[in-house]
């Protein structure tokens, strides 16, 4: 008997799979990115429900295969209603875990990754805070050991309250001042949000209202993890454009 196991997980995507059946691509818990066949799911009928639908969050068993895994039953961990209630929810967590799927790797666990998936949608699902999807985006760079320099000028090292940093280059890793800049202009306001991000401030980051400064930090935050994963990402044209 193949062997059969549990696990928590994220639905990071679906595919169609013959008539009735669909493959789930699973960020889960403990055993990294899984993708399985979900029987059935597609009939009226489905035992499952709307439970693997993308973003949700579920209990899971699975049954292992050679290249893909069958789901045997799944649980709602918490409600998908909230992320669907409206279109700025549903860009804003579908730009989320399409991040999410392409920093996983299969079979590989990645608990931090996990974790932090977890928590966005549930904080995009009690408030789509324009901040959420780029916070969440620095703080995956950060946990790959890609946390920019914020502080002083990355070229020269100029610090201190004289001197002016006014651009952010993602080749340097950076901010920049006047006399080094290159890459693009980054005002006062968008800096301090993004040091709020960074620097253990992150719910009053949340808490900004939009404005230039959150679409700019959200601009920056997109070009850094497409630049990290070098392919552009789909969903986060969505949002962007709402």
């Amino acid at each position: 008997m193949k062997e059969l196991y549990r696990d928590e997980a994220v639905v990071l995507r679906t595919y169609r799979l013959r008539e009735s059946d669909r493959i789930v691509v699973l960020l889960t818990q403990e055993h990294g990115k899984v993708r399985a066949v979900a029987h059935g799911v597609r009939k009226t009928n489905s035992k499952f429900g709307g439970r693997l639908e993308p973003m949700s969050h579920i209990a899971v068993q699975l049954r292992r295969g050679r290249e893909l895994d069958t789901v045997s039953q799944a649980e709602s961990l918490d409600r998908l209603g909230p992320l669907l209630s409206s279109l700025d929810r549903t860009s804003q967590g579908m730009a989320a875990i399409e991040a999410a799927e392409q920093l996983a790797l299969d079979r590989e666990p990645t608990p931090q990754l996990f974790r932090s998936t977890v928590g966005v949608l549930r904080t995009i699902a009690e408030r789509p805070s324009p901040m959420n999807v780029p916070a969440f985006y620095w703080k995956l760079l950060a946990a790959e050991g890609l946390s920019p320099v914020l502080d002083a000028c990355v070229r020269c090292e100029e610090s201190g309250d004289e001197v002016e940093l006014v651009a952010f280059d993602l080749d340097e890793g950076g901010v920049l001042c006047r006399n080094c800049r290159s890459g693009v202009s980054v005002s006062p306001a968008a800096l301090s949000l993004l040091r709020c991000v960074l620097g253990g401030r992150l719910n009053e980051a949340l808490a900004a209202p939009e404005s230039p400064a959150t679409h700019e930090v959200g601009l920056l935050a997109t070009r850094a993890m497409e630049h990290h994963l070098e392919r552009r990402l789909k969903a986060i044209a969505l949002f962007e454009r709402h």
